[in-house]
């Protein structure tokens, strides 16, 4: 059996985990990764995605995270995210709202750095809506 380590996942508004857990599966800027116990000192941001939870009891719960980062030590992982929601919780309508905003700022882009970084973050968000919300 798996080593549990403390893991929190925290928003501005709350404070959403705050237990022992195996694993957590973190969207990073980079890509996916997933912590464990005694995994190696890294700081690492984060890009909107789910966060994969697995309880010390086996339980998995997912989260949406809307961008933050993430701090590992070898006793710990803490999450401070943007934005959280457990994915159980999704508001179909704050997504949507959150997707147009994403599709204005691409149009209302003044030079390509701007409309990539645009262009990217909506890309994310397309790609979230597609794996929490049943078709």
């Amino acid at each position: 059996m798996p080593e549990a380590f403390k893991f929190e996942l925290v928003s501005p508004e709350r404070l959403l985990v705050s237990e022992q857990v195996e694993s957590v599966v973190i969207p990073g800027a980079e890509g996916e990764m997933t912590v464990m116990a005694h995994h190696a000192p890294v700081m690492t941001t984060i890009k909107p995605g789910v966060v994969t939870v697995k309880t010390a009891q086996g339980k998995e719960e997912r989260y949406v995270v809307f961008g933050g980062f993430a701090d590992i030590v070898p006793a710990g992982c803490t999450l401070l995210a943007e934005s959280a929601v457990a994915v159980g919780d999704i508001d179909r309508a704050d997504l949507a709202r959150r997707i147009q905003e994403a599709r204005e700022d691409v149009a209302d882009a003044k030079d390509d750095q701007t409309r990539s970084k645009a262009e990217q973050f909506l890309s994310q968000l397309t790609t979230l809506e597609g794996a929490v919300l049943p078709a």
